[in-house]
């Protein structure tokens, strides 16, 4: 093992170099600090000083002894997690000596590898939207309802935001802005019942302040879900205390969540208050842009409370739908908490308990909460609520949770060896995965996953095209899950077919953004902050959010051959999404070809040419591209049916034979702009616009990811050049392999030249900003596909850690992006492990990243379980059936739980 041992003192870090334990250190160095630079941004010298080195793990000699960290070091009067840093930092866990002694030197460094890959922690008090980052990271939930990861002793103000939300609860309310009725239907932030707080000798309670707050750890454990903060306070009157507090969701009985809140006096004893509330007060309020809209949704009916429990309930103030909160209040291990005082507030309920405590012991209460809500199908009635709140606690929620995690990291886990951080964060993904998700599998909840998750308020909790990239991962370990939330779109295709009626067409029109209905949530216009005009707002021309949703519908069903799903409602999907662009399509006469006007693609840069007053692009290639492969699929897909099964969806759809014909027509005739390199234009004329010199707006912006901003605050618009925020044109290599694309482009009567591909990579590299971390994902299949390898995963990398160190500069703080996580569990499966589900049967191509010795997970498709092990050399695959399986372009027959392993090339 070779290691760095470090010493980190006021002045300076000192380093030294072990080619082995107990060998000398064969370099030495000595770093002064730069005044002018954090603590943080100095230890980044370390990895510039270490450059070539190779080493496997780091020895802190000077660790401070705290119970929730080995690795913390005091510097000027302030404190550093230096383990945490220097793992995000250099990949490596970093244990103190003494850790080392009490463990030796192997055990010690094998716990902290272990307990990194599993956990994903914070030190220190944060301000502002950094916090507010770490909070949506650190969401606790159950795809029922997610409760952001803020201090109990919290209230919404500039640097924290306890935000609740359950999963399909929507309210529109209207604003008058400059004169215009603006109408927004955002996600609702119910009331919160999170809070708890404390108090000495009757004082005023303790509220989260940088003065009194002396040190705090938060901690999630992936593998239970649960979420422990561990705060050392010391109080202006002296008083010195340990708060511990533990939360989870339930993971079973999806309308509980625990909280555990241990208090522990240090240097006193006296007299303790424990203040538990559910403030129903609360607004949406986590995006500060929305602020200028009325965000009050919630109306408080009725607030009772008896002894230890309280409850509260309301309706919010449109959409009408009715909540019930419960919260109990007790202790596990004090035999009688005495009186509780109940203070009944104008909008919420606070629960005291008053209690004698001695100095060194600890006071443990467990505050069980009950949410219900008139959205889901059981009954939200109080007495329902009250029946729940009896029966829970947190010993039978950590039970279940701990169950429930269990067999979904059994199933759904991506484990990987050689890569602390890939781990951790990919583990982090498919957590909140699940946390934005699970309990919709039940059926009772008609709801889907929004692109923030259950986690914060951007994008109002809206449903876009972002599905696209997270349901794949559900159809391969959740099949049942995919199938509900498909069936949210489902429901939701007679507001679909009005949609396209209103627009003139015939067929379904999904909108770019869904929400409680299923009509269109995009504004039409948008107030410019600079200029205090309103402008057109063209977003929703975005209509590949219906091919997306049918992507959605055909992966399911081929991953899953549920011939009940396609009959009754994936063809009539299908069909009333074909019909909307047979009407779309209009002949050119001139060319004999058809076109599509009035869309957007993917790239939210152009909304429409320049000088032009109609909104919208002609021929976007993602969108023509996919309208052919969706006339292929459902001509394919129809000879699955039975005749009797077919007419019924197309009955349902109101798709006739003529339109059937048309759409064998359209597929061939669809236009493409392709230049004489095999260059596929974004759009028609996309190849006149002039180019960016992007250089030169880095030299001036250093950020130019949102050149879309940069070049309206220069009085230009990005419509009129060659700029892409994020992958357009190359976005259908994304969704499928390279000659199914090559195919469809085949089919629409292009023929390509050689090289087209790396042509058209280095071509869209060369305009794009990635102004959208999806771009980063897109590109990185894109990269892999070109053989540019290191570049792929450079892309992939930074797209995995994106939330994690919110590289958009504060967006994590309005939720997490569950798009881009959920991409990068498919690229690590599909892309870099080389599992591909596209086919009929799965290939296995690997290419896995040097960074990666192993790579093991599993998948179910077609209803086969299988289970691969992928290193640089082999490929080990177990199926529990009899089934043809293609590794490295060689076909082999696997037997049931049989492992086969494969030797392979990896490029």
């Amino acid at each position: 093992m070779q290691l760095i041992r470090l010493r980190i003192e006021n002045d300076a870090m000192d380093i030294s170099y072990h080619p082995a334990p107990d060998q000398p250190a064969t370099a030495h160095y000595l770093i002064a600090y730069n005044p002018e630079q954090s603590i943080g941004e100095n230890l980044e010298n370390i990895k510039v000083r270490l450059a070539g080195l190779k080493f496997d793990a780091a020895v802190l000699d000077n660790g401070l002894d705290y119970p929730f960290s080995d690795t913390i070091v005091g510097v000027n009067y302030d404190r550093i997690d230096v383990g945490l840093a220097l793992t995000n930092l250099l990949n490596i866990p970093v244990v103190s000596q003494t850790t080392v002694r009490r463990l030796g030197l192997v055990k010690a460094v094998q716990e902290k590898a272990h307990y990194l890959r599993w956990h994903l922690d914070y030190y220190g008090q944060y301000h502002g939207v950094r916090n507010n980052g770490q909070e949506a990271m650190l969401t606790v939930g159950n795809g029922y309802f997610g409760l952001r990861g803020a201090f109990l002793e919290s209230h919404a103000d500039k640097d924290n935001y306890p935000g609740t939300y359950v999963a399909g609860v929507f309210d529109q309310q209207t604003t008058k802005v400059h004169d215009h009725d603006v109408t927004n239907e955002d996600l609702v932030n119910l009331p919160n019942a999170q809070f708890m707080t404390f108090g000495v000798d009757h004082q005023t309670p303790f509220t989260i302040n940088h003065h009194d707050l002396q040190d705090v750890y938060r901690s999630l454990d992936l593998k239970t879900g649960i979420l422990t903060t561990t705060k050392i306070i010391q109080l202006a009157s002296g008083h010195q205390l340990r708060v511990k507090s533990q939360k989870l969701a339930n993971m079973h009985d999806w309308h509980r969540y625990s909280i555990r809140y241990q208090v522990t006096p240090i240097n006193f004893s006296g007299s303790l208050q424990i203040y538990s509330e559910i403030d129903g007060s609360v607004v949406n309020s986590n995006v500060s842009r929305y602020n200028v809209f009325d965000q009050q949704h919630l109306h408080t009916l009725g607030i009772e409370s008896h002894a230890d429990t309280v409850f509260l309930s309301g309706q919010t103030r449109t959409s009408h739908v009715n909540y019930t909160l419960g919260a109990k209040l007790s202790s596990p291990d004090i035999k009688s908490l005495g009186a509780f005082d109940s203070q009944q507030q104008p909008q919420g309920v606070r629960q005291t308990v008053s209690l004698a405590v001695q100095a060194g012991q600890t006071y443990t209460f467990d505050k069980n909460v009950v949410i219900a809500t008139s959205n889901a199908q059981d009954d939200p009635q109080l007495k329902k609520v009250r029946a729940e709140l009896n029966q829970s606690s947190f010993d039978n929620t950590v039970k279940a949770s701990t169950a429930y995690w269990a067999q979904t990291w059994q199933a759904a886990d991506i484990r990987v060896q050689g890569d602390i951080t890939s781990q951790r964060m990919l583990r982090v993904n498919v957590y909140h995965s699940f946390v934005s998700a699970a309990a919709v599998e039940s059926g009772q909840l008609d709801a889907s996953v929004g692109a923030r998750g259950l986690h914060g308020e951007a994008y109002r909790g809206h449903v876009f095209w972002d599905e696209m990239f997270i349901l794949p991962f559900y159809t391969l370990h959740r099949p049942e899950l995919a199938k509900q939330l498909l069936l949210y779109r489902y429901r939701r295709l007679p507001a679909a077919r009005q949609n396209a009626t209103d627009a003139g067409f015939n067929g379904a029109m999904y909108p770019w953004q869904s929400a409680h209905k299923g009509d269109e949530q995009s504004q039409f216009t948008h107030l410019n902050p600079i200029t205090k005009t309103w402008d057109p707002d063209n977003s929703r021309l975005q209509r590949h959010v219906s091919l997306d949703i049918a992507y959605n519908v055909w992966f399911y069903y081929h991953a899953t051959r549920d011939q009940d799903f396609l009959n009754r409602y994936g063809m009539e999907m299908l069909l009333s999404i074909a019909a909307f662009w047979i009407s779309k399509a209009k002949y050119d006469q001139q060319t004999g070809r058809y076109s599509i006007s009035g869309v957007m693609g993917p790239d939210e840069f152009h909304e429409n040419y320049p000088n032009s007053t109609d909104p919208g692009l002609t021929n976007n290639a993602y969108t023509n591209i996919m309208v052919t492969w969706l006339f292929s699929t459902i001509k394919a897909l129809r000879a699955t049916l039975s005749d009797h099964a077919y007419q019924q969806a197309a009955q349902a759809a109101n798709f006739s034979a003529v339109q059937a014909d048309q759409m064998e027509t359209i597929s061939h005739k669809l236009t493409l702009e392709i230049n004489h390199s095999g260059v596929i234009a974004q759009f028609a004329g996309y190849f006149n616009l002039p180019t960016l010199d992007f250089r030169k707006y880095r030299q001036k912006y250093g950020n130019i990811a949102r050149m879309d901003r940069i070049l309206k605050a220069e009085g230009k618009t990005p419509d009129a050049y060659q700029v892409a925020k994020q992958a357009d044109a190359l976005m259908a290599f994304y969704n499928f392999d390279v000659p199914t694309v090559q195919n469809l482009i085949k089919t629409m009567g292009y023929q390509l030249p050689k090289e087209y591909l790396t042509h058209n990579i280095q071509y869209y590299l060369a305009r794009t900003t990635h102004g959208s971390t999806l771009s980063r994902i897109v590109y990185a299949v894109l990269d892999q596909l070109d053989e540019n390898y290191d570049d792929a995963w450079q892309l992939f990398s930074e797209a995995l850690v994106s939330d994690y160190y919110d590289i958009q500069g504060g967006t994590t703080a309005e939720g997490i992006h569950l798009g881009v996580m959920g991409a990068t569990l498919t690229l690590a499966t599909r892309n870099f492990g080389g599992v591909s589900p596209l086919g009929n049967h799965l290939t296995v191509n690997p290419q896995l990243p040097d960074q990666w010795s192993n790579l093991h997970f599993k998948h179910l498709f077609q209803g086969v379980h299988y289970d691969f092990d992928v290193t640089q050399q082999a490929v080990r695959v177990v199926a529990d059936q009899s089934q043809e399986i293609q590794v490295a372009g060689k076909t082999y027959q696997l037997k049931p739980n049989k492992p086969l392993t494969v030797a392979y090339v990896n490029n």
